[in-house]
Formats: C-alpha cells, structure tokens, sequence
C-alpha cells in the first residue's frame, strides 16, 4: 500500500486529523504520568516491613485503675494470653509499630565527638547523627515480632529496664550503615548526650511508625524496655488463619483478668489491617488513577473508532472505485490501518514531550519522581495497539463492502 494516497486524504481533512492527534497527544502525556504515579503508589504500600505481618495481631488496653502495678498487671495479661490456644507468643509494647502512626523518635549520634558537631551545626544534617525510631516491649519481642537477627544477639534477662535509658540496644542495618559507614557497628557504643548505649545486636529491617524519605524509612532501634504506663499494645503471634479467633478470645480473656480497663474495639486488629488503614488513602488514590487513565483511554478510543466510521461512510464510493479496479480486502484493511497508525504516531511524539513537560510540572509542585524514560514507548505502544484495535472495526466494515454495491452508491 502506497503512502501517497493517505497523505493526500489527511491533507484534505486536515482539522480532523490534527485534532484527532492532539487528542492522541494529550491522552499518552496524561497516561503515561498517571501510570507513574501508579507505579509509586504501589511500591508505597508494597513497602517491606522486617516482620511477620501475616501472623501478627494488636489489643491496646488502658488501665482506669489508679495507684494501680502497671509492670505486674502487663505480666499477669501476658501469662492469660500466652495460655490461648493458638497463641504462640505475646509481648507488651508501647503502642509503637511498624505504620501504626505512633512514632517516638531519639537523636543518637556514633559519638561524642558527632553530637558536638551536630551542636555547633544546630542541626544533624552533616554531623552524622540520625534520628531513629524507638521501640520496646517486654521479653521476646524481636521473636514474637519475627524480626531477622543477622548480627550479635537478642537481649539478656537482666538487661531489661523499667526506669531510665537502657545500657543497650538492637538496631536495624540501615541504622548501623548510616552510624557507622564503611566500618562494624556491633559492640560501638552510640551517644545521645547523656548515655552512652551499646549495640549488642542487628536485625535485617524495621520499618517506622511513620513513612518519611526512602533514606531514613528503616532508621530503627530497639530498647529493652517494657512499658510502665497504664496504656499498653499487647501484639500476639499466632497462625494466619487463627488471628480472628484469637483476638475474640483475647480481649474477652484480658476483660476477665481486669475489668478495671478499656479496649477500643476499633482498635483491636490484626496487622495486616493495621497496615491497610495506613495506606487507606494510597489505595484509593490507585482507584482513582486508575479509572480515570481508562476512561481517558475509552474516550480516545471512542474517538478514533467515530472518525473511521465517519470516514467510511464518506469513501463509500472511492473503496468501491479501489474494489472495482482489483483492491483486495487485505488492501481496504491495511489503507485504514496505516492512516490511523501515521495519525497515532504523530500525537504520540507530541505527546512524548507534553509527558516530559508535564512530568516536571508534578515534579515541581508534589514532589513527584522523575518520569523513566522508558514509560514513552511502552505508552506509545500501547496507543498504537489501541489505535489499530480501534480502527478495525470500521476498517473491516470497508473491507465487506461490495464493489457493486460501493460504485452505485453517491
């Protein structure tokens, strides 16, 4: 099929052509930035948390009792959920966890010597301190929460605290590269300007509370350190298919021992709720990308497939013509196929530099990641497969028609 007939029929329909390719244009700059965001959100709450998300579930109790034992209440509810069947352990934490939003952070710095920097400075930015996220609970907690140790040990019996700072502490391998780049960070001791605290240990990843920057997202330290207040999170590990169960029989079991408490029963969750209301407002945010670059999508190909349909039914008479003079089925297909693709081709290379454009404008005002380059063909691919797919519903419908029928026709 020669190309000089189809760019004569273009020249004699210019408007529609061009407005035809900027609608091309507009919809692969929009999808492809909208595919990106996608993208981001996905690996958002795809993020890795470092523990056994699957088998975990949360009670949160608070004691109305006043001049009350916290410390010997927390053991006596241990002990009754640890004797649920099902449960295979259960720890006492300070209601901080993984995306649970309930953040307590610590400047620490690798030495003294930093801390003094970070001083002079009035920031940490450059002085080699960070600020990590904190957890605790009572014994057991690195296993209950199925955290991978890949350095040192778990904490010692006796060196658990109830008052003041711990002497030691567990901290993520993020948290040892940034500390103590290029060099081992088991058995230093890290400063925060009153207390010097030994590393005795190094998990392979602990998200925080809160999501910030990729660069600081797994900064986490554990202490040995039970909580002592009245407010409590009880986590308990048991089978994936037995956290509902478990949490029914738990909070009725913790009601029994002390009724002198409350449970908000919103609050009682496996994790894997707790991590789906976190990133409640991220999924819903994919919903709606995701629906708008379709439709975006259907609308073009609306388009397309209207401006066939109009334009075989205003060459009824030339296919005829072309079907009389020899012209195969497979020549009406291809003629109508290859319009479109030179149509779609043109708004796609426009559109790559709307995208680019559009990306930067994203990238100025939400602080959206740069663009790959390798979204624009696989989005020009995809216009492409949806053009012809478009097209060939018409395209076919010129194909059928008799030469007979196609010349009587004015």
């Amino acid at each position: 099929m020669q190309l000089k007939p189809i760019l004569a029929s273009l020249r004699h329909h210019k408007l529609t052509a061009t407005l035809l390719m900027l609608q091309v244009a507009v919809t692969c700059a929009i999808v492809c930035n909208v595919v990106h965001m996608i993208a981001n959100r996905v690996e958002r709450i795809s993020v890795f948390t470092g523990i056994a998300e699957s088998e975990l579930s949360v009670i949160p109790s608070r004691s109305i009792e006043k001049g009350g034992n916290p410390q010997a209440q927390h053991v006596v509810d241990l002990a009754a959920l640890r004797a649920i069947p099902g449960v295979r352990s259960a720890v006492a934490v300070s209601y901080s966890l993984p995306l649970n939003q309930n953040e307590s952070s610590h400047g620490t710095c690798p030495d003294k010597q930093a801390l003094d920097r970070a001083m002079q400075l009035n920031s940490i930015k450059g002085s080699g301190c960070v600020e990590p996220s904190v957890y605790d609970g009572s014994p057991g907690l690195i296993g209950t929460l199925g955290l991978h140790l890949v350095e040192g040990r778990d904490f010692l019996p006796d060196e658990y605290v109830t008052k003041g700072k711990p002497a030691v502490a567990i901290i993520t391998r993020a948290l040892a590269q940034h500390l103590y780049p290029g060099r081992p960070a088991l058995g230093q001791s890290m400063y925060d300007g009153d207390n010097f605290i030994r590393v005795v240990g190094i998990v392979d990843a602990l998200l925080r509370p809160n999501l910030r920057t990729l660069g600081v997202d797994y900064d986490s330290m554990i202490f040995p350190q039970p909580p002592d207040g009245e407010g409590v999170l009880y986590v308990l590990r048991s089978a994936p298919q037995d956290r509902q169960r478990v949490l029914e029989v738990a909070a009725a079991r913790l009601v029994k021992v002390n009724p002198n408490r409350i449970i908000n029963p919103k609050r009682v969750q496996t994790y894997s709720e707790v991590r789906a209301q976190y990133f409640q407002r991220d999924t819903t945010m994919i919903g709606l990308l995701i629906a708008s670059a379709l439709g975006l999508l259907f609308v073009t190909a609306l388009g397309i497939t209207g401006l066939a349909n109009f334009w075989v039914q205003t060459r009824t008479r030339s296919i005829g013509i072309r079907r009389a003079i020899g012209a195969t089925h497979g020549d009406i297909l291809r003629y109508f196929q290859t319009e479109n693709f030179l149509i779609v081709t043109g708004g796609v290379a426009l559109g790559m530099l709307l995208a680019f454009v559009l990306n930067v404008v994203l990238m100025t005002h939400y602080e959206l990641p740069q663009l790959p380059w390798y979204y624009l063909p696989i989005g020009a691919l995809a216009l492409w497969v949806l053009g012809q797919l478009a097209v060939l519903g018409p395209a076919l419908r010129a194909a059928a028609v008799p030469p007979v029928v196609a010349t009587r026709s004015v």
